[in-house]
């Protein structure tokens, strides 16, 4: 199979799926779209001029020579469409949580290995320039050895979130990020959160533990009207500060202030190319492995129970 060839279908387009249907429609790859919201369904269909499905069982019967699909579903629901896809040995990509419990994600795990298909999980800031910026100045160690890093992500909530709270849904991208930055998986973690006009959680800060003393600190809230979308990496010789929205990084060390020039790139087209590239033989470095994927949700399961008991929960992994 060649990327030209490749063909997606997107089951879920509201919220952030309709964003994922306009992307792989750029990258010529969409095939079909699925939504049981049937007048989206079809208001779609006629715009990309794709097929168009109500049930998942209707799109897996009739779509012939799928490669991947796309689960843009609520939450709860993912770890059912994903098992019924990776059956029919086909490749999956996962919004981000790839579920809400690490259970469910490790017999997704499972499955998609003993039917040799590719599992994936939107975690999309690993593929967001400031972010890769980050992680070869952190892996070149051109500022020193990385000791600390702080993330803030801040705005209403979004009106199509139903069935989590914050950390499941915004905490996650940066539980992610921290691991992928650091290379290495926390062992323990400390949470605070609380619900002040939503049914869930809607503000939390989170602390994770790695080895050799290295902490990450992620505050987020649906509270404050400003979206903000900040990290902040602590180097033995330096920081670097960026902005998720601007892509843009700071760089200050003892002697100097550096502010590289970029274009911008949208983080979604970057993701996608990579999962196309994955689906057609070609794994990258920056490709968010289901094992990834179950580790954060692990991590986002114990920050509510760290939350609700007080304690420090810890974790091996």
């Amino acid at each position: 199979m060649n990327e030209k060839s490749t063909k997606i279908a997107v089951i879920g387009t509201g919220g952030w799926g309709k964003n994922h249907v306009r992307v792989l429609n750029d990258l010529g790859v969409l095939a079909a779209i699925c939504d049981s919201d049937e007048n989206r369904s079809r208001m779609l269909s006629k715009k990309y001029k794709v097929n168009s499905y109500s049930s998942l069982d209707q799109l897996l019967e009739k779509e012939t020579g799928l490669n991947a699909c796309l689960v843009c579903t609520p939450t709860k629901t993912h770890f059912q469409v994903a098992q019924e896809i990776m059956k029919k040995k086909i490749n999956v990509f996962v919004e981000k949580p790839l579920s809400f419990s690490s259970v469910e994600c490790e017999k997704l795990t499972n499955l998609s290995k003993s039917n040799h298909v590719i599992l994936t999980s939107g975690y999309i800031e690993r593929f967001n320039p400031a972010v890769q910026d980050l992680k070869q100045i952190i892996d070149e160690n051109t500022y020193g050895e990385l000791l600390m890093m702080e993330f803030h992500r801040e705005n209403r909530m979004p009106l199509h979130i139903k069935d989590v709270g914050i950390i499941y849904d915004t905490s996650v991208h940066d539980i992610d990020t921290a691991m992928f930055i650091f290379n290495s998986k926390p062992n323990v973690v400390f949470a605070r959160a609380g619900k002040r006009f939503h049914n869930s959680e809607d503000f939390a800060t989170i602390m994770l533990g790695f080895p050799d003393q290295k902490v990450a600190i992620i505050a987020s809230n649906w509270i404050t009207p400003k979206k903000v979308r900040r990290f902040s990496a602590v180097c033995s010789e330096g920081t670097i500060t960026g902005d998720f929205l601007t892509q843009e990084i700071r760089i200050d060390d003892e002697n100097k202030t550096l502010i590289p020039r970029r274009n911008f790139k949208e983080p979604l087209t970057l993701e996608l190319e990579n999962f196309i590239k994955a689906i057609s033989g070609d794994i990258t470095k920056f490709l968010v492995t289901p094992e990834d994927a179950t580790a954060v949700t692990r991590i986002a399961e114990a920050a509510l129970i760290s939350s609700n008991t007080g304690n420090p929960v810890y974790l091996s992994f």
